[in-house]
């Protein structure tokens, strides 16, 4: 149970063994319910399966996480092996934006995904080029006018569902 699971992380970071508790794939709900078993610590992490056809946790979790300063870390931020076709409408605009910044269809769609402070993202990099395009996909700004191109494409979730896992 949850309980039991929370006093063991508190027991860990009292123990010295870890230094802060985070959890994984987690609901506002059961955030809740893990932090109310936690006597002397906080949640303050929340790591969920986040990327352009999977916005779920912009309804609620993210709001929620962002409201206590519990940080959002989003992997598979390109997907699973679906990240948009060059063809498909939705990789026709991160490609358009792209041209107008000088960066990739993969960088926009970091930046895209990482704009909020709150929130960082953990890409898979297996080459030391795939490294360097993805630490290019920050210190830029997307202009709102690409903020709401890409939220047409891929829309945010219009109510709360399911939260995705990989």
């Amino acid at each position: 149970p949850i309980e039991e699971t929370m006093r063991a992380m508190e027991d860990l970071v009292a123990a010295g063994k870890i230094r802060f508790i985070g959890v994984s794939n987690f609901t506002v709900e059961q955030m809740e319910r893990a932090q109310r078993a936690l006597t002397r610590e906080r949640i303050v992490c929340n790591q969920v399966c986040y990327h352009l056809k999977a916005r779920q946790i912009e309804y609620r979790v993210l709001p929620y996480c962002e409201q206590r300063g519990i940080a959002v870390v989003g992997y598979s931020p390109f997907g699973s092996g679906d990240f948009p076709s060059p063809r498909s409408r939705g990789g026709r605009v991160l490609a358009e934006i792209g041209a107008k910044y000088g960066k990739t269809p993969h960088q926009v769609a970091l930046n895209f995904l990482t704009r909020r402070p709150s929130l960082f993202a953990i890409p898979k990099a297996s080459r030391p080029e795939h490294v360097r395009e993805n630490a290019e996909a920050v210190g830029w700004t997307l202009a709102p006018e690409d903020l709401a191109a890409l939220d047409e494409v891929f829309p945010p979730p219009a109510r709360e569902g399911s939260l995705p896992m990989i």
